[in-house]
């Protein structure tokens, strides 16, 4: 029994730790002001990208780095239309989660031979006990990816950024308030700029941590809605990162369950639905949420 629950312990942690990487790139992003709905396809391309440079330099900390880079760079599109070019946030997350996915297919099959998926990754992220040198079976046997500590972490430092810091109050200031920010001082549109980056960035970690750490390529459906329940945990967390953090663990939950009920009387299709359906009555049972009030509303300079 105490083998079951520490093995559930670690893959919910496991599978986790993607998704808060994710959803602290959503929060970091909407509370200052822009609607980010393209975690879906920031985390495809890092899960792309990080998989082939770690397969390429046998690196998997580069690649695990490249991937946030990626996502980084596909962040730049949404960040010149929505904050730029004042255009529709909504509109244009859903065309990131279109150009990542393409972008990666059309990348694998001019670095692979014409496949859709890259090669298996020869040296993935590694275990936290194995790093440490801790030589217990039964702990080895649930051991947790590095990973996870990185989530864990950045988590106490948005929260701490967002909520005890001059830089993190402006970033709320420009998500609640940004015309009375600007007459204060505050660049809204440089700080706008670095929050939907940085959501890049932490997304483009996050799909690289899936496939490097995880599992050890990327396929076509490897993400196939991550970013999505992501985007669920902030809502979930109202826009906080503890809260965000929450959910993810609790779709983690879900994810491991998956693996934890194979091979019982459970249908395969049944478990595999599991962390859809949970983000949907998740969702529907979310009494309060209280988004940013300026998130997915362009800024005019000299507004009111």
């Amino acid at each position: 029994m105490i083998r079951i629950i520490l093995l559930a312990i670690s893959m919910t942690l496991m599978y986790s730790a993607p998704l808060v990487l994710t959803a602290m790139g959503g929060v970091i992003s909407m509370r200052s002001g822009v609607d980010n709905i393209g975690l879906e396809g920031m985390m495809t391309i890092g899960a792309f990208v990080g998989t082939t440079v770690a397969y390429f330099t046998g690196n998997p900390w580069l690649g695990f780095l490249a991937g946030g880079l990626a996502g980084m760079l596909l962040s730049v599109l949404h960040a010149i239309v929505s904050i730029s070019l004042k255009g529709n946030q909504i509109i244009s997350g859903i065309a990131i989660n279109f150009i990542g996915p393409g972008v990666a297919l059309f990348l694998s099959r001019l670095l692979f031979d014409g496949a859709t998926q890259t090669y298996t990754v020869l040296k993935k992220l590694p275990k936290l006990l194995a790093s440490l040198g801790v030589k217990n079976q039964m702990l080895r046997s649930s051991d947790i990816d590095v990973t996870v500590i990185i989530a864990l972490l950045l988590v106490v430092a948005i929260w701490y950024f967002l909520y005890y810091t001059k830089q993190g109050l402006r970033v709320r200031a420009c998500g609640e308030h940004p015309a009375a920010a600007d007459t204060v001082g505050i660049n809204v549109i440089l700080v706008r700029y670095l929050c939907v980056l940085a959501s890049g960035f932490l997304s483009g970690l996050g799909g690289a941590a899936y496939t490097i750490a995880i599992i050890s390529n990327f396929t076509p459906t490897v993400i196939s809605g991550q970013g999505f329940i992501a985007l669920a945990a902030v809502i979930f967390g109202n826009w906080r990162p503890i809260g965000a953090a929450l959910g993810c663990l609790l779709f983690g939950f879900a994810q491991a369950l998956i693996i934890i009920l194979a091979g019982t009387a459970i249908p395969s299709q049944i478990l595999a639905m599991l962390p859809y359906a949970l983000t949907l009555f998740v969702l529907i049972f979310v009494k309060k949420s209280d988004p940013p009030k300026a998130n997915g509303v362009p800024y005019f300079k000299g507004q009111a």
